[in-house]
């Protein structure tokens, strides 16, 4: 993933010795599934196995990483290498695309077709209070006739989610600048950029969680606030999970970059953590888009 020595002096393809690595990933994922089943039907020792999963979890992908990274150091990762990791980030994004496409799917699904159903006149004798209107903000006016929704306000653009998006915007912009850096070798402007980018997205993850807070305390917008709720929180939610999981990419890469783990010549380590934040970046936008102002 990072530098290489030259073709001749590499194996033809690289074959890693038997791993351990993914019996304990194996493991790892059973204790998270297994104990938050349990958890949320309230055995409280549930927690304790989620929290031991994730422990196990992290321990498992930085012995992972760290061996692929000496590996790649260590000259082991000819050109073919170098083209099986651009394949198999391509693929894990495209998964990505499919994951959030699925949900996309789901909110344009509930707008265009279900709630005009719900609202026809086929259902009137069924729900006559029912109003078939997006977004809800009276109890019963989209998907509570009966109460089972309590009142809630919807979420506008402004001013969190329109600063987030700045923000992203940004860091998109600083990270294709610490890019163009690392090609023409200028390694101390490079640094500064990939923290700046770093830090962008820790700002951006402090801002959804104070929206998250307001949501819940002050508009008493919940995820159980019919399908409004659940596709508010579930599209967010889960991009805020990618924006972390994509700040700590770009905080690895920069500390490798730091410790001089790449060339303008071979640097796929980064490249991979940039497009798969590029993604979250577009994926941010539709969702700005779609659930903030539509």
């Amino acid at each position: 993933m990072s530098a290489a020595t030259q073709h001749g002096h590499t194996p033809y393809y690289f074959v890693p010795a038997p791993s351990r690595f993914p019996v304990m990933a194996a493991l790892g994922l059973l204790l998270v599934i297994y104990g938050a089943s349990r958890w949320i039907n309230g055995a409280g020792w549930g927690a304790y196995s989620v929290a031991a999963g994730l422990l196990l979890w992290a321990f498992t992908l930085q012995q992972w990483f760290r061996q692929a990274i000496s590996e790649s150091e260590g000259g082991l990762y000819s050109d073919r290498i170098d083209v099986s990791f651009r394949w198999s980030m391509s693929w894990f994004i495209f998964s990505e695309v499919m994951f959030f496409g699925a949900f996309f799917g789901a909110l344009f699904w509930a707008r265009v077709h279900a709630l005009p159903s719900l609202g026809s006149l086929d259902n009137a004798l069924l729900w006559p209070d029912f109003k078939a209107i997006w977004p809800s903000v009276q109890a019963g006016a989209t998907g509570s006739p009966a109460g089972t929704v309590e009142p809630f306000t919807t979420m506008g653009p402004w001013p969190i989610p329109t600063i987030n998006t700045a923000l992203l915007l940004s860091s998109g912009v600083t990270l294709t600048i610490a890019h163009h850096a690392l090609i023409a070798g200028e390694r101390v402007k490079t640094i500064a950029f990939m923290w700046i980018t770093v830090l962008l997205g820790i700002l951006f993850l402090g801002l959804q969680g104070y929206e998250y807070s307001h949501a819940y305390h002050e508009l008493n917008l919940k995820l159980s606030s019919g399908i409004y709720g659940s596709t508010f929180f579930m599209l967010t939610g889960f991009h805020g999970f990618h924006v972390f999981v994509g700040m700590l990419m770009l905080l690895f890469i920069t500390i490798r970059i730091m410790k001089g783990h790449f060339t303008p010549q071979r640097h796929f380590g980064f490249e991979g953590a940039a497009w798969y934040w590029h993604f979250v970046d577009v994926v941010w936008l539709g969702l700005y888009i779609v659930v903030y102002w539509l």
